[in-house]
């Protein structure tokens, strides 16, 4: 057996399914590969732009730490329901472009919401609406994808994906801190006028990512299942998947939303620079979090390649573990240096994206095509199901005890999470 594969299932012959027949081998950076690198983007533009004016927006309008980590929980359960059932959808009876338009599509729409908000119901209404469209298009857009690749490449191809996914989430929040200081020197009735305004300017790139998908992005010919029934496929799933999945879980029951790191930042740099610089330089640290994505996410996808994935995708969940004790320790000490927000960012930054290249990466090996699909939203709702529960869990922590306990709670989950992947590497090994 070839060590990259630790185990993962092969894929099917070219011809099986029509994905490579008569096409020979495919490039990695082909059309379908760059147009949907493009259309996440623009869409991470749009929405990422929230993200990091967020948590001041709660703050002028007096919502408290506990509020961010629900909304975000919430937000991201419905986005990781929606991924299954969009995945069964699209693996039973296809539609897949038209399903991933429509997802992106609702991004801007939540976004309006936001900005008519006053309190938070409206706020988790917006996010909750953006969330159900990212729920939708992603595991069809990464079916898309990956059938538009060959094996051998796939890390290379969702890494490059990921990282351009990223671009938009590094010019978005740089979008909300340039805009939202730009805002503060008109005239408003009161402080949460700026940050209306940044939220109507993100949906521009909102629409043209909806717009891109559909004139750019062919959906490849794919086998169609009527006959696939929902809780039955779910149940013939592979073992080892599932072993996967386990791990994956364990992990992202500590994987809080980084928006609390946005906040803590904040939080922290606040009593010396005051609350809108705080924001400012949090959301700043947020860019370069984003930035270190962009610049590791492909190589990380050479090192799968090369070295396996699921070897690559353990090392990422280390630096996960080291993060939220990072933050943890920010808090012990009480610390408002630059170079220690700095640190947490950036390792968020890589950690970040090992997991969101190289889980989709592991996913393709360890499932045929046919279910391939669906096996996406599975790893989507597995993934969203338990960040709610540590985005909430961290949030109330945080608020109720302190946020040194809310991070280190994160941190005992991650290191379980770990330790259950590195058993499922080793189940590659012996088999």
């Amino acid at each position: 057996m070839d060590p990259r594969s630790n185990g993962t299932e092969r894929p099917s012959s070219p011809g099986a399914g029509g994905r490579f027949s008569g096409l020979g081998r495919p490039r990695v950076l082909n059309r379908t590969v760059v147009g949907a690198g493009v259309t996440s983007a623009l869409g991470d533009f749009c929405y990422e732009t929230t993200t990091v004016i967020l948590p001041g927006f709660l703050a002028v309008l007096g919502v408290p730490a506990a509020f961010l980590g629900f909304i975000e929980g919430i937000a991201d359960a419905v986005a990781s329901f929606t991924k299954m059932a969009a995945g069964y959808i699209g693996d039973k009876l296809g539609h897949r472009k038209m399903l991933v338009v429509v997802g992106y599509a609702l991004t801007p729409v939540g976004q309006g919401v936001i900005a008519l908000a006053g309190g938070w119901p409206l706020i988790l209404l917006g996010r909750i609406t953006s969330w159900f469209g990212k729920g939708m298009r992603g595991p069809l857009r990464d079916a898309i994808v990956s059938q538009a690749i060959s094996p051998e490449t796939r890390g290379r191809a969702f890494g490059f994906h990921r990282g351009m996914d990223t671009v938009g989430a590094v010019f978005g929040p740089l979008l909300g801190v340039t805009g939202l200081g730009w805002a503060q020197g008109l005239t408003w009735s009161n402080q949460a006028g700026p940050f209306r305004m940044v939220f109507w300017m993100t949906l521009i790139p909102g629409v043209l990512a909806s717009l891109s998908f559909l004139f750019f992005i062919k959906d490849p010919d794919h086998s169609l299942n009527p006959a696939m029934r929902f809780f039955s496929t779910l149940r013939g799933l592979p073992a080892r998947y599932k072993r996967y999945l386990g791990a994956v879980g364990l992990f992202g029951a500590g994987d809080f939303s980084h928006s609390l790191l946005i906040l803590a930042a904040t939080q922290l740099l606040a009593p010396s620079l005051g609350i809108v610089k705080a924001a400012q330089l949090a959301g700043m640290l947020y860019v370069g979090r984003n930035v270190t994505q962009v610049i590791t996410s492909y190589p990380v996808g050479v090192l799968a390649d090369r070295y396996g994935a699921l070897n690559v995708l353990v090392g990422g969940y280390g630096v996960g573990i080291f993060t939220a004790l990072l933050t943890a320790w920010a808090f012990v000490i009480h610390s408002d240096s630059l170079w220690l927000m700095g640190a947490i960012f950036a390792f968020a930054g890589l950690y970040t994206a090992v997991q969101e290249a190289l889980e989709a990466t592991v996913t393709a090996g360890l499932v045929s095509e046919e279910v391939r699909a669906i096996s996406y939203g599975v790893l989507g709702t597995v993934n969203g199901s338990v960040k709610f529960v540590s985005s909430t869990a961290v949030g109330l922590l945080w608020t109720a005890v302190s946020p040194v306990f809310g991070f280190g709670l994160a941190t005992l989950f991650m290191t379980a999470g770990m330790v259950r992947m590195a058993r499922v590497r080793g189940d590659g090994r012996s088999g």
